[in-house]
């Protein structure tokens, strides 16, 4: 008879590499490319033509930012086996409905640009209307959540077009001959800094709901506790590799064209980046990275602004698929009625740089709390790097509130 305990560790390591290999990659990608929507090629391409090769060394600071905020929501979620809004109620009673108010609202308001995005890739590829575009873009999200096994579908969905859209930007990035040596020099040796565009980036990749994407889908896929903490470290991290990966390519794509003295467009800078690297092929390719980059970032921004409903109303929870598809189909709506909605993206955006800091200082003090981590002991390390977060991007948040009131008053 075979006396070997089934409760050996040596016996589950590979069985647990094989069970949670796809939600854990899928959870990285999950937040990978919910930060890499509309938004994120805009910001790229232009910060790139403003800063030129100095630009590398914002993309890396902000790595490094976004690696110690990430690695603290997400480890500090999954030890704790709740979610952020749950967390928050328990540090502080009524804060965790007040977090999940913010995150919806951001959630809601950048949704409704990510569905802009939607009709603009299709528009580049087919020629249709930009608004039909977003119908039927609208459709193919609401597909992917009443789909049977939808956690299943949404990592390989989320897995599929983040491949699919480093390979195309890489083309672009080899096809427009970026000085490679002077930007790597830069990227450690910056002729000039900006720190509002190192927070901007922070806030664009782990601030409003992007930072908790791949930390409850963590949850919903069962990893959590202590004896999944490598997993939990290992997703963490590689959702901000796969995101920096897409956003080097993206500097070194834009940096190749503006090194030839080519102006982008102000209008849509990544789309001239993509077209003037490879000409109709490129605009092409553009209107495939951007759909991908818009869709999956509808499928994130709603699945994640939901679930901080989800243990506070029941009727929520109950029906998750329903407001789900409600919360997707008002985004398409209210971009259908208003167009371009340049004004709720400037107050989103504002209210993005607020909510990473007061979410992440809610997670360091819960941290703290034996009731609330259990055994759980969190590193000193991170909670100082964690600190400091909170502190650059509150005082950076405030200054933003401050111009976007003034942009539209």
């Amino acid at each position: 008879m075979n006396n070997t305990s089934s409760n050996d560790p040596n016996i589950q390591k590979p069985f647990l590499r094989r069970r949670w290999a796809g939600p854990v990659l899928g959870a990285a990608f999950l937040m990978a490319t919910s930060a890499i929507g509309p938004g994120f090629l805009t910001q790229t391409s232009l910060f790139t033509e403003q800063l030129l090769t100095s630009f590398g060394f914002v993309i890396l600071i902000s790595i490094l930012l976004d690696i110690g905020a990430q690695l603290n929501i997400w480890r500090i979620i999954t030890m704790s086996e709740d979610r952020a809004q749950d967390i928050a109620n328990k540090t502080l009673p009524g804060l965790g409905f007040f977090l999940a108010a913010l995150i919806a609202f951001g959630g809601l308001v950048f949704n409704i640009g990510n569905i802009a995005g939607c009709g603009l890739g299709l528009n580049v590829l087919t020629g249709i209307d930009t608004k039909a575009g977003a119908v039927i873009s609208c459709v193919i999200a609401l597909g992917i959540f009443w789909y049977k096994e939808a956690g299943k579908l949404i990592d390989n969905f989320t897995k599929l077009l983040g491949f699919i859209m480093i390979v195309l930007t890489a083309y672009i990035a080899f096809s427009s001959h970026p000085p490679l040596a002077e930007a790597l020099y830069h990227t450690i040796w910056p002729e000039k800094i900006d720190m509002l565009k190192i927070v901007t980036l922070v806030g664009g990749t782990v601030g409003g709901y992007i930072s908790f994407a791949g930390a409850h889908r963590l949850l919903d896929a069962g990893i959590k506790g202590p004896q999944n903490l490598s997993q939990v470290t290992r997703s963490s991290v590689s959702g901000i590799l796969i995101t920096s990966v897409m956003r080097f390519l993206l500097f070194f794509a834009a940096l190749g064209i503006v090194s030839q003295g080519i102006k982008l467009s102000a209008a849509n800078p990544a789309a001239s980046v993509f077209q003037s690297a490879a000409g109709e092929l490129g605009y092409k390719f553009f209107g495939v990275v951007i759909w991908s980059a818009a869709i999956t970032s509808v499928v994130g921004a709603s699945y994640t602004s939901i679930s901080f409903w989800k243990t506070l109303v029941p009727a929520v929870r109950n029906n998750e698929k329903i407001v789900i598809s409600l919360f997707i189909i008002l985004s398409t709506v209210i971009f259908l009625a208003v167009g371009n909605p340049v004004k709720l993206l400037i107050l989103a955006g504002a209210v993005n740089g607020l909510i990473l800091p007061v979410a992440l200082a809610v997670m360091l003090v819960a941290a703290t709390k034996s009731s609330i981590v259990k055994k759980y002991k969190h590193p000193v390390a991170l909670q100082l790097i964690g600190w400091l977060v909170v502190a650059v991007m509150t005082y950076m948040g405030m200054v933003t509130i401050q111009q976007s009131i003034g942009k539209l008053l």
